[in-house]
């Protein structure tokens, strides 16, 4: 599932490609919607809430879309030949020197503009969301602190307490708190974490390759994530993966045991 910095990214390059621009082509290549015709609607614009992306149109309207884990959102210039096959094509938007086409994205829905809460009203506060104040701070630490008991890594991979976080930073979170994922969340600060998380998709909000180390350099990207061939970056020593939550929540999960203290399966 990608991170809320990568649908964040999508955001922004889709709305610099159409916002404020008519488009010539709306087409839906999926059942639910394929009498839809957008043509003739101007792009007002397109925003974001934690992995959730919302393109509004004049007249009122909004379509919602998810990329889940195989979704996409490619900008090519109007006529030009796509890199990914037509049949994976979702949304077709097209304007005079430009062309959006959704691939492979997911949860399409087209409702009134006012109505995009109701999508989202779930989620805790967004960790990109530019109106972040002390009060989304405080609910989201809350949220974090309000079962103790689970695993810290569950805990920041779910939307309902702070959106935006994903896999990759579920992982160099817990590395750069010094606690294994399977730590309880009463062990770490939760407004520590909360901050944590923010610093760290805001800091890639506008790159295409993540990175929480600071360093660019190829192949020193992340700490402990996708490194059980290379290494904890720090000590060096061995890193381990092991599966972490259960059915949808079941991720691969990375861990140097040297650096992180805390709790972790064997096997």
């Amino acid at each position: 599932m990608p991170e809320g910095d990568t649908v964040f990214l999508a955001g922004k390059r889709f709305a610099q490609a159409l916002a404020g621009k008519t488009l010539l082509r709306g087409q839906f290549r999926v059942p639910q919607l394929a009498t839809v015709d957008l043509a003739g609607r101007d792009v007002l614009g397109v925003g974001t809430v934690g992995k959730h992306l919302f393109t509004r149109f004049s007249g009122d309207l909004t379509l919602h879309s998810h990329l889940k884990l195989d979704g996409s959102w490619d900008v090519y210039p109007a006529g030009a030949k796509w890199r990914k096959p037509g049949h994976h094509a979702r949304v077709v938007l097209t304007a005079a020197d430009v062309q959006v086409i959704g691939f492979r994205v997911h949860d399409l829905q087209l409702l009134p503009t006012a109505k995009e809460h109701d999508l989202v009203a779930h989620l805790g506060p967004d960790l990109l969301d530019p109106q972040w104040t002390d009060e989304h701070q405080a609910r989201a630490a809350a949220a974090l602190a309000a079962d103790p008991d689970r695993e810290l890594g569950l805990a920041l991979l779910d939307q309902r307490v702070m959106a935006g976080i994903g896999n990759l930073y579920k992982c160099e979170m817990c590395y750069l708190l010094g606690v294994t994922p399977w730590t309880p969340v009463s062990e770490v600060d939760a407004a520590t974490t909360v901050m944590l998380g923010r610093k760290l998709l805001i800091a890639n909000a506008w790159r295409f390759e993540q990175c929480t180390t600071n360093d660019l350099t190829r192949g020193r990207h992340t700490w402990v994530y996708a490194r059980e061939r290379r290494g904890c970056l720090h000590c060096g020593g061995r890193v381990l993966v092991r599966t972490q939550g259960h059915d949808v929540q079941r991720r691969p999960t990375w861990f140097c045991p040297k650096c992180q203290s805390g709790p972790a399966p064997t096997s």
